[in-house]
């Protein structure tokens, strides 16, 4: 059974946010972790080792599920509520460029070798 059906739950018409530049299904009242786990996405941040990140706690302790929304880094996925048209990206590091800069939606931008 669907676990809309079990909770009794009308959310309301979905919407679409975008992460990383592909449109992403979205229905009110879900954080932005519950859209990309939903959209079947587990990670979306790296350390600045390089290692993959996504939720962990879930609760906003953590800080392993950091995000870029809307240009700002560092949004933790499991408590900000999404929003019709909400621009999500992957986020390296602590999301200030020490792992390279970022051109505001959490992509890369590209380096260029001198």
């Amino acid at each position: 059974m669907n676990p809309l059906e079990l909770a009794g739950a009308r959310p309301g018409p979905a919407f679409t946010v975008t992460f990383d530049g592909r449109p992403v299904e979205a229905l009110p009242g879900q954080t932005v972790a519950a859209v990309l786990w939903a959209a079947g996405v587990t990670s979306w941040r790296s350390t600045r080792e390089g290692r993959p990140r996504g939720v962990f706690c879930g609760i906003g302790v953590c800080f392993d599920c950091l995000v870029t929304v809307n240009g700002r880094p560092n949004q933790r996925a499991c408590l900000v509520p999404v929003r019709p048209g909400d621009v999500i990206g992957t986020q390296d590091g602590t999301g200030h460029g020490e792992t390279g800069t970022q051109d505001g939606t959490g992509h890369e931008e590209a380096r260029h070798a001198d």
